[in-house]
């Protein structure tokens, strides 16, 4: 004869159930290695975290993502789910070639479950603070290092100098292998396919190097950015470029200053010709980001490959998968009384994610990017580009206001 179960009897074994209960909510807080596995899984690579009595930290780079907003955001809804403690803060540190970036900081409140917290309640800065120095000697999972990408860049170039056509065009495939030698420090060569050469010039129908090229990025004190490159450029240049980058304590504002000492130089029948003289060129200036429309403001003093000065001002807004502007100059011999201007753009080609197998060579898109001169200067005013990824969208990855919008906006 089976007993029922008395109310006494239930009474005493009811705190035994609450005991076998409660640690499961415990359970669901995963430790940072399970948390930095997951990470990997999806893609990520550089990984590292640390945990002490205050906060838990991560570090991770979006490297299988061509726009970092979308794996910040993928990272973060990761985290949110299985990485959270109630009782400490969370901190991730985006990566780009091992070089810190920004910092996000989720501070826990009284909530209950892990699963309510919006990306809202995330914020976002340039300051690192002391979270960075903690990861040092942090073991770090999915190394980028001698690791291959392959990234194919379309190049597209037109002008309208001649009175007997509307344009000259050129377009080109320009695959570039490029290769992170250590934190911060870059190899990039590049090839240029030509796909139509239409009255460019014999030399646009050569398959030729492009951009080949060191480029060396640090990190300084106070939100400050460095990058070093040595090697062949765009518009027949080769030497050294070095640029800075310094953002303000309101991070809308920054101030950048840009020095390069290059030669002439191209390719023919894959042999290099280069002149002997050697031209100082630079840019100085400032910007204001207005978050509210993601649109950049600059105004910049240049010196040019001729030795001329001049003034630039833009205006460029941010989108999702493009950048879009207008730009007008102030160039002292140019014609037009000195004024030209014109319109840019810079789009990201899907895919948008390329997960990496190990060390097999990994192959995505580049960005597509233009620059319209409307005002038709054919001489003075000219510049150059010192790496093969170099323009304003790239620039703005990593914009805390940016990712912020983008985290709100998916």
């Amino acid at each position: 004869m089976i007993k029922k179960p008395t109310t006494n009897y239930i009474v005493q074994f009811f705190p035994f159930v609450i005991l076998c209960i409660l640690p499961w909510k415990g359970n669901c807080q995963s430790s940072g290695d399970t948390v930095a596995d997951a990470l990997i899984e999806m893609g990520f690579e550089n990984v590292s975290w640390i945990e002490d009595e205050e906060e838990r930290i991560f570090a991770f780079e979006c490297a299988s993502y061509t726009l970092p907003s979308i794996g910040i955001r993928k990272a973060v809804d990761k985290i949110r789910e299985t990485g959270l403690l109630q009782n400490k803060d969370c901190k991730l540190i985006i990566l780009n070639n091992n070089i810190p970036q920004i910092l996000l900081n989720y501070q826990p409140s009284e909530v209950e479950d892990s699963l309510s917290v919006a990306r809202n309640d995330w914020s976002i800065s340039y300051e690192m603070g002391k979270s960075w120095k903690k990861l040092e000697g942090a073991p770090k999972k999915n190394s980028s290092l001698f690791k291959v990408d392959i990234v194919i860049y379309p190049e597209l170039s037109f002008q309208n100098y001649k009175l007997s056509r509307i344009y000259d065009v050129v377009f080109n495939l320009s695959p570039s292998i490029e290769i992170s030698l250590w934190k911060g420090m870059k190899l990039a060569t590049q090839v240029i396919f030509p796909i139509v050469n239409d009255n460019y010039g014999e030399r646009y129908d050569q398959i030729r190097p492009g951009f080949v090229t060191l480029s060396q990025t640090f990190r300084l004190p106070q939100r400050t950015f460095l990058t070093a490159t040595v090697g062949t450029f765009n518009n027949f240049r080769w030497g050294i470029d070095i640029e800075a980058k310094h953002f303000l304590k309101d991070e809308r504002f920054s101030l950048e200053a840009r020095v390069g000492y290059t030669g002439s130089g191209y390719y023919d029948n894959w042999s290099y010709n280069y002149g002997k003289i050697w031209r100082l060129t630079g840019s100085i200036g400032g910007n204001f980001y207005w978050p509210k429309y993601n649109t950049l403001f600059s105004l910049k003093g240049e010196r040019y490959l001729l030795k001329e000065y001049g003034i630039r001002g833009e205006m460029i807004r941010h989108f999702r998968y493009a950048s879009i502007g207008f730009y007008g100059m102030l160039v002292e011999h140019a014609g037009n009384d000195g004024f030209n201007g014109g319109f840019l753009f810079q789009i990201s080609i899907p895919p948008y994610k390329n997960k990496r197998k190990g060390y097999i060579p990994r192959v995505s898109s580049g960005d597509f990017a233009l620059r319209y001169n409307a005002g038709n200067e054919e001489i003075y005013g000219k510049g150059y580009r010192a790496r093969a990824n170099k323009n304003d969208m790239r620039d703005n990855s990593f914009n805390p206001y940016f990712i912020k919008s983008e985290l709100l906006n998916f």
